[in-house]
């Protein structure tokens, strides 16, 4: 047996319909991470879909409770078939976002697939249920290959919940450092740059929200007794977020601003397009920082966004100066930026430009790192050459995903190379309603993981001996 035939039996699990028939069972468990009460739920999409899902694979697995003791649990499982051969580590989630069904399309049901053309409509189908079924649907197809081996060692991590922050996960990888140690993560998450072209990314920009608060007095007063008498709560946080960031999102403030883009980083960036996809938002060219390519904006550059503004009562003004006004703010941050040092260089900002009455505070607890494997490493260099020799397409290099995942967790608790290849597009409509993924591309992927599980059982311990060797040089 061959890659070819890898690669073929892949193809045959679309086909047949076996990786439809597995992933409408997946969607079919709502397992919403968002909402309480969903322990259950979310326990039981480990212990009763998953872990008979991976038995005739020959993973042994156990289920574990946060560390937290409040979020959703971690499933651990591995297969081990030689000390010799190389580890990796797969990873993807199995909680989803709230379903939200009756903002669905008519027609449409969040927890059942409805195929119309080449869209597969259900939650989770993008993110993240499909992408992982497809990757064990993938080392299915390398077994079956092989004669019931893989060729190297498999160790499986599902957490569920990624969609409310990951809680408990760097804990979780502190705590099972040994049952977790391999020599490469490859995972799948986020979208392609485009539904026709495969991605390869690096690691994930980092997230960090934090919230602007102005409390000037009790009550809200008359506008026309007290105009132009009482400082406008709104007026002062419109013209301090001002300092901040400019009318074309250009950030003005250097302490979050990010070093110059590496070299390597702009050199595969080049070779991006970003907002391919017909049904894309149109990319404003003017925005975000002067003189950076669109990919270089979104793959290479820290943003600021304001996420959310309020004074007074939107849905029903007064005439009255409002007492309050609040914004939740979140800067996007590539690795090198000081986002340990966000909240004192705002607030010595804001005090210098004359906003002490302004409040500045983080607006969650967990914050999501930023994370890059360099270019060069030679795991990239393998991973692409795989994926082009399956698809006959030159992959997108992506250096890091324009949005955060706990890549933290594996790059730098566990010390793992990391490599992401995802399955859904940027189009997917993921976190709303009518999410979907394309048939397609899932048939795509799941050949070009068949291809890259059957690589690393040829090359995988050629990579290692070459990482080792650069090590002792």
């Amino acid at each position: 047996m061959s890659r070819h035939d890898a690669i073929a039996h892949a193809a045959r699990h679309y086909d047949g319909g076996g990786f439809r028939a597995v992933l409408q069972d997946a969607v079919a468990r709502p397992t919403e991470s968002q909402t309480t009460g969903q322990l259950p739920a979310l326990h039981a999409y480990l212990s009763d879909f998953l872990m008979p899902a991976i038995a005739p694979l020959g993973f042994t697995g156990r289920i574990l409770d946060n560390p937290d003791g409040e979020h959703g649990p971690f499933l651990i499982a591995e297969r081990h078939e030689g000390d010799d051969l190389p580890t990796v580590l797969i990873y993807g989630h199995g909680d989803t976002v709230r379903g939200y069904p009756e903002q669905w399309r008519a027609g449409l049901d969040p927890w059942a697939i409805v195929v119309e053309g080449d869209r597969w409509y259900g939650r989770g189908t993008a993110d993240n249920k499909g992408q992982h079924i497809i990757n064990l649907g993938a080392l299915e197809a390398v077994m079956a290959a092989r004669g019931g081996r893989l060729g190297f060692n498999t160790k499986l991590l599902i957490e569920m919940g990624e969609e409310s922050g990951s809680p408990g996960l760097r804990d979780l990888c502190r705590a099972e450092a040994r049952a977790l140690a391999a020599d490469v993560l490859i995972a799948s998450d986020g979208p392609r740059v485009s539904a026709e072209r495969p991605t390869l990314f690096l690691g994930s920009r980092g997230g960090y929200t934090f919230e602007l608060i102005v409390n000037l007095r009790e009550g809200s007063h008359h506008s026309g007794n007290w105009g132009g008498l009482l400082r406008n709560p709104g007026t002062v946080l419109a013209n301090a977020i001002a300092t901040l960031v400019d009318g074309r999102g250009k950030i003005l403030l250097d302490a979050l601003r990010p070093p110059a883009i590496p070299e390597g980083v702009r050199a595969a960036l080049a070779d991006i397009a970003v907002g391919t996809d017909p049904t894309a938002p149109r990319i404003d060219e003017e925005w975000g920082e002067p003189g950076l390519t669109p990919a270089e904006r979104v793959f290479g550059w820290n943003t600021l966004e304001v996420l959310a503004f309020k004074t007074g009562d939107p849905d029903g003004p007064l005439n009255a100066v409002p007492p309050h006004a609040k914004a939740t703010l979140q800067l996007r941050f590539v690795v090198g930026t000081d986002w340990e040092g966000l909240i004192p260089a705002v607030r010595a900002h804001l005090d210098a430009k004359g906003f002490p009455m302004v409040e500045v505070r983080a607006a969650r607890s967990e914050v999501f790192r930023a994370t890059r494997l360099p270019v060069e490493d030679p795991w990239v260099g393998w991973a692409l050459a795989s994926i082009e020799t399956s698809t006959g397409k030159r992959p997108a290099l992506l250096p890091n995903l324009g949005g955060s995942l706990p890549n933290d967790a594996f790059s730098e608790i566990l010390g793992l190379p990391t490599l992401w290849v995802p399955h859904s597009y940027p189009a997917c409509l993921q976190h709303g309603p009518d999410e979907h993924l394309l048939g397609p591309m899932s048939r795509e992927a799941l050949m070009l993981m068949a291809g890259l599980f059957w690589d690393l059982g040829e090359t995988g311990p050629g990579i290692l001996a070459e990482r080792d060797a650069k090590r002792e040089t």
